[in-house]
């Protein structure tokens, strides 16, 4: 490294050394020595290329000289450029600092920046004093975390629109720990970055409650329990009809349906599955489940789902219940992925009740879970009732065309229960067919029932669909569904039902 420094150091001399050398062998040559003419000339001639060599190098140094005094200049001018506008910066930023204060200790109105992941860069002191949160418990959470489930499933809708970059306003209720409802009037304003990008979007939460609209914790009570003078009752039934429905429930003790509501804000419900296994030898497929849902009763009893999905039907829970499902099935997915990929190739099916595949606000709120928990949309595979097929294409279509924007799957379920609806799902593509249950169980008794599942499974194969068959019950059956052709299987002869996380 040293020998290197020296060399670079001196290296600029030898030129000149050399001309020296020339010039004075030369010069020996002419007056000490009888050399002919012809050296003289070829020393002169070097003396010459020497010189112009040398002549060169020093051109070549200045150009080299001059062009980095002027680079040095225009850094310098820069550097002086940017000392300005730091010194612009801090006195904007010293200007602005009494509006921030303002914003963020004084003004009554709540702001919270969140990003496109749903994570709180900013709150104001407005913010967690409403929430009753550290500033710990605000920073860095997603939204759904700060919020509640609750109301991040309410606010699902207005979340993807801000994020898409248009500003929304809504008004809601929020209901405190005293019982207590206040009314709230909430802005979205998108946050745009460079070249336009949405980089988040700003809530603004303003409190409206007048004294006439603030309910007592007493009233907020009786219209829980449907006594309230809005209450509003189930299938078009009268005020008077739910007071004496409600009333009843409670002069006799029996309150499913308030339990049932309970259950699913405390997130009293249990997830189970069940295997879907392929059928074909050493096809190298991963196996499947399918998402089921159990109620957890008192001393860890379990209530079966025929028992409160008529009363969630009935009441309208099963949108929220859904909800529930599906966020817990991707949170336990993401968490699964991480510690264990054996599964990563494994869809996990989720049925859908007919009011959650009638709601605009559905595709919204998956892709929002999908986002927070990084779980891709193939993991999940939703089920659509064949009868939903039937009674309500159009409504089946648009919202398998949004399931879809998200990268779910789709299945239709009960598939040649009612009439063979082939024709329905040309307008939108599913993955696969589950065979209904009363079909499978008949075909090794039934030949019929035999030549109506040969006929599903060969032209869901033209249209490159899958086939699952339910309810397989013993190996016989399983034999029969293999030489017929069909893909998986499902039923207690493949595997019982069990907890998800085991």
């Amino acid at each position: 490294m040293k020998f290197r420094i020296v060399f670079r150091t001196v290296r600029p001399f030898f030129s000149a050394l050399a001309v020296i050398a020339t010039a004075a062998a030369l010069v020996f040559a002419i007056y000490f020595t009888g050399i002919g003419l012809q050296w003289i000339t070829f020393l002169g001639g070097v003396l010459v290329a020497a010189i112009l060599a040398e002549a060169t190098r020093v051109s070549h140094v200045e150009w080299v000289v001059a062009r980095r005094t002027a680079q040095l200049s225009a850094v310098k001018d820069k550097l002086e450029q940017e000392t300005q506008r730091r010194k612009r910066a801090e006195e904007t930023i010293s200007t602005v600092n009494p509006r921030l204060q303002l914003i963020d200790e004084v003004l009554p109105v709540m702001v919270a920046l969140f990003d496109t992941e749903g994570q709180c860069q900013y709150h104001n002191r407005a913010f967690s004093e409403w929430l009753h949160l550290r500033p710990d418990q605000i920073h860095g959470q997603h939204i759904r975390k700060i919020l509640g489930s609750g109301v991040h499933q309410e606010t699902a809708a207005p979340v993807r629109q801000s994020l898409d970059g248009h500003q929304v306003q809504y008004e809601r209720t929020q209901k405190m720990p005293d019982g207590a409802v206040y009314r709230l009037r909430v802005e979205h304003i998108p946050q745009f970055g460079e070249k336009g990008k949405v980089n988040g979007f700003f809530m603004l939460i303003d409190d409206i409650t007048s004294r006439g609209d603030l309910q007592k914790p007493a009233d907020a009570e009786l219209k829980k329990a449907g006594l309230g003078s809005d209450a509003i009752a189930p299938d078009g039934a009268s005020n008077q009809d739910t007071f004496v429905e409600s009333f009843s429930e409670q002069i006799s003790g029996h309150t499913d349906v308030i339990n049932i509501k309970a259950a699913i804000e405390k997130g009293d419900f249990s997830l189970y599955c069940q295997l879907i296994t392929p059928l074909t030898a050493g096809s190298g497929e991963a196996g499947h489940y399918e998402i089921l849902v159990r109620l957890i009763e008192e001393e860890e009893g379990m209530m079966p789902p025929g028992a409160f999905f008529p009363l969630a039907e009935k009441y309208g829970l099963m949108p929220h219940l859904d909800r529930w499902v599906v966020q817990h099935v991707a949170e336990w997915v993401s968490h699964q992925h991480a510690l264990d990929g054996s599964r990563k190739d494994s869809v996990y099916f989720i049925n859908l009740s007919d009011a959650t595949i009638g709601d605009p606000s559905f595709p919204e709120f998956l892709q929002l879970t999908l986002m927070e928990y990084g779980v891709p949309g193939a993991v999940l595979c939703f089920e659509i009732p064949n009868s939903e097929l039937t009674s309500r294409p159009a409504v089946v279509a648009e919202f398998a065309q949004r399931i879809r924007q998200c990268g779910s799957l789709l299945a239709i379920s009960g598939f040649g229960h009612d009439k063979i609806s082939f024709d329905l799902i040309r307008g939108f593509r599913v993955e696969f067919l589950k065979i209904d249950g009363n079909i499978v169980f008949n075909i090794l008794r039934d030949p019929v029932e035999l030549a109506k599942i040969t006929a599903i499974n060969r032209v869901a194969k033209l249209i490159g669909v899958k086939t699952i068959a339910e309810l397989v019950e013993n190996e016989e059956t399983i034999a029969k569904l293999r030489e017929v052709g069909i893909d998986y299987a499902q039923g207690f002869g493949i595997s019982k039902p069990r907890p998800l996380s085991e």
